[in-house]
């Protein structure tokens, strides 16, 4: 499957994984064509020798060719020719999450601000079931850092605030996220019984990535794919991917693993959107259409107050003229006030909000749009 942006556009390798050098695949792809990345570049461990536990047992730690690079310099080189090439295939009001550890997050943080991202907010991925610190010199690491960036300071970014608070059992998201290690049914095994592959993250991460982030029918790029966590996370949620992977052994298990995934059906993948993402109905629409007629008596939730529905969409009441909300506010003497939620009107004797009123404007609008 592809899309285009326009015709005679190179046209995007959406919902594929694309065998090669990550750097290479960016800057083949067009320019401003991305929506969101999400990046879990090597985390450059410096590791020396083996990690075995206290029963003597070996660590199955990172430590293949593809995170060891010669110097901090050649990694930052490295970095810095990615996040180039990343920045050029995002749209305008497009963004990037980079997870990692101390090892690196630090370095990929100051590279982000030198290529012109504006960092959004640093999320801390404290990890309820973190490997222990077996030398017993350190601090168990119980955690990852991700880095969620905009393209510039300008950029007009997605962020499904109401959607991650509804996640978060109706309290505003925080920036530390508690959830566990990828593993037991979750973690994908090879041929021999060991991890596919060392690194691989919760679906549970990128499920708050992609709903906080990003909209169904979004096209999500992951320049260092894995085994498809991603891909995998944003098919479910109906959106489109596009998966960079060198490592021909990864690219077989990621698209083993998305052959099985299944989208989730329209209706549950609608969200929850702030009341400002919401379209604007003016009180005046309401009197035009006749849904409230001039002279008909609004009344305050309360009940203490009532004011006439004028034919211009204004209220008068008790000598005070003004809209909706300016009426409400100096009846109750206060600096403001939500006329949509202040006013009623009263309908067989029963009192209904004006409120009713507008989300069947705008129920029409998302049925019939244009």
């Amino acid at each position: 499957m592809t899309v285009s942006k326009a015709k005679g556009a190179v046209k995007l390798p959406v919902d594929s994984i694309l065998a090669g050098d990550c750097i290479e695949m960016m800057n083949a792809l067009p320019e401003n064509s991305i929506d969101l990345i999400f990046a879990d570049p090597p985390y450059n461990l410096q590791l020396k020798g083996e990690l075995h536990r206290p029963d003597n047992s070996k660590v199955d730690a990172v430590d293949d060719a593809w995170d060891q690079f010669d110097s901090f310099k050649a990694y930052d080189d490295f970095t810095n020719a990615w996040l180039k090439a990343a920045r050029r295939i995002l749209k305008p009001n497009g963004a990037i999450w980079v997870i990692g550890s101390y090892h690196n997050i630090f370095r990929v943080g100051a590279a982000l601000q030198n290529h012109g991202y504006w960092i959004l907010n640093d999320v801390v991925w404290r990890k309820s079931n973190p490997m222990p610190n077996f030398r017993g010199k350190r601090l168990t690491n119980a955690h990852e850092t991700m880095i969620w960036a905009s393209k510039s300071e300008a950029a007009k970014y997605t962020f499904n605030y109401e959607a991650l608070k509804s996640l978060n059992d109706g309290v505003q998201m925080r920036s530390d996220w508690v959830l566990p290690i990828c593993n037991g049914h979750e973690r994908i095994k090879d041929a021999n019984g060991d991890k596919a592959h060392p690194t691989q993250k919760p679906e549970s991460l990128l499920h708050r990535v992609i709903v906080g982030s990003t909209n169904p029918g979004d096209v999500i790029l992951d320049p260092f794919f894995g085994t498809g966590t991603t891909g995998a996370v944003a098919k479910m949620l109906g959106r489109h991917f596009i998966g960079i992977e060198r490592e021909d052994a990864y690219r077989k298990v990621a698209e083993k693993r998305l052959k099985s995934v299944r989208k989730y059906d329209s209706e549950a993948l609608a969200v929850s959107t702030s009341k400002r993402a919401e379209p604007r109905v003016p009180f005046g629409t309401l009197v035009e259409r006749g849904m409230l007629r001039p002279g008909e008596e609004l009344w305050s939730m309360n009940g203490r107050y009532k004011a006439k529905v004028r034919a211009d969409g204004t209220l008068v009441g008790a000598d005070i003229k003004g809209s909706i909300h300016q009426v409400g506010a100096k009846l109750e003497g206060a600096p403001s006030c939500n006329g949509w939620t202040y006013w009623c009107y009263k309908k067989d004797g029963k009192t209904v909000p004006i409120d009713m009123l507008r989300q069947q404007i705008r129920a029409e609008m998302v049925e019939r749009p244009n």
